[in-house]
């Protein structure tokens, strides 16, 4: 399959970098060679860099939350909006308003005006002469071209998928700043160091942009095809423990009138009953660890890189996050490396503490309150 993709991605162009004055040292690991004072990238690094795109994307489609699309360049626009559009994911294509993830709520307050005035047009109820109607067209015409892309976007995203991280810097240091997974094209004129995924690749041609993007839709796919059988599963559970529910009460009831003559007559006999005999043996045991590693991700702020650290740094349970001090996870997370300073853990044992518990309700309650990712 390496070959395969190795070969689509070299018909691609994906390969081609920029001329070597406009390079950034830092893409020195990923640059194979240069060829007419034009760096070309090393396509090896570049699959892995997809494939682990990829995996992490899949897992955060199968968790149920977001990926924000980016790409304003020209050449990607269409591209990336059919491709989020395909995975019903949040897309920004056509400008980036600043505060757009960081003052989210303000932005929703503007998403929220769009909609209004799209009920306001529909309604044949309410009488709007000529004018009004032309002036509430243009302002939701011009509202939808910005804002389109992201009116069903209730909350700040989990993650965020950029093509030209140098191009979309606003966007890249809001997502940093919030603690946001980051996925992004590189291309030899960018700092890998500023996503968490680093996809070395030209991000200026069309064919190699389409097949980046595409390559990573299919991923999202599978992983909401695989949450899609995972939640049929967990119904169909549900509805059988229901309908077993009512016999195993009917059997527990048998025998707990049965318990009081069996033990009389054990005691009669001087054995010991089985059920002090089974708690004996219980103590006996060495006591076994259900659960050891929670998944972290449906914590506000956690994607999967993040998830993997704070295993590997010793947190391995919503307990024991729950109970850890904001300045204890800062320290895992810069531990390891510069690039993960920059997330606030600050709602983490808070967030832990509600999972621990199993008050799901509570916690998606408090995460949408958290404004956009800031308290």
């Amino acid at each position: 399959m390496s070959n395969t993709l190795q070969q689509q991605l070299l018909e691609a162009g994906v390969h081609f970098g920029h001329l070597r004055k406009k390079w950034n040292p830092k893409m020195l690991p990923y640059i194979f060679s240069e060829k007419k004072g034009i760096h070309i990238i090393d396509l090896n690094k570049t699959i892995v860099g997809l494939e682990e795109s990829a995996a992490a994307m899949k897992q955060i489609a199968k968790s149920g939350k977001k990926i924000l699309f980016v790409a304003t360049k020209k050449q990607a626009k269409e591209i990336v909006m059919e491709c989020a559009q395909k995975v019903n994911m949040p897309y920004v294509t056509e400008r980036w308003l600043g505060g757009m993830l960081t003052n989210f709520q303000t932005i929703r307050k503007s998403v929220k005006k769009m909609q209004s005035i799209d009920k306001m047009l529909e309604d044949a109820s309410i009488s709007i002469n000529k004018k009004e109607r032309l002036t509430l067209t243009r302002d939701k015409i011009k509202l939808e071209k910005v804002l389109g892309g992201i009116a069903n976007m209730n909350r700040t995203p989990q993650a965020v998928f950029i093509v030209d991280i140098s191009f979309e810097e606003i966007a890249l240091a809001e997502s940093r700043k919030l603690g946001l997974t980051t996925f992004g094209m590189v291309d030899t004129n960018s700092d890998p160091n500023k996503v968490d995924f680093a996809i070395p690749s030209n991000d200026d041609a069309t064919k190699s942009i389409a097949i980046i993007a595409n390559y990573l839709t299919a991923a999202i796919i599978e992983g909401l095809k695989e949450r899609e059988v995972e939640k049929d599963a967990q119904d169909a559970a549900d509805k059988a423990a229901e309908k077993a529910a009512p016999k195993k009460a009917a059997k527990a009831d048998a025998k707990e009138s049965a318990a009081p003559a069996k033990e009389s007559a054990t005691a009669e006999a001087g054995v010991a009953a089985p059920a002090e005999a089974k708690e004996e043996a219980k103590a006996e045991e060495p006591a076994v660890e259900e659960r050891e590693v929670d998944d972290f991700t449906k914590i506000e702020g956690i994607g999967p890189k993040i998830n993997q650290i704070m295993i590997d740094g010793g947190v391995t349970t919503y307990a024991a996050m729950a109970y850890a001090k904001p300045e204890q996870l800062k320290d895992i997370l810069a531990a390891a490396g510069n690039r993960y300073k920059m997330h606030n853990p600050t709602t983490w044992p808070q967030q832990a503490k509600l999972a621990e518990e199993g008050k799901w309700d509570e916690l998606k309650t408090l995460q949408d309150e958290l404004d956009g990712g800031k308290k």
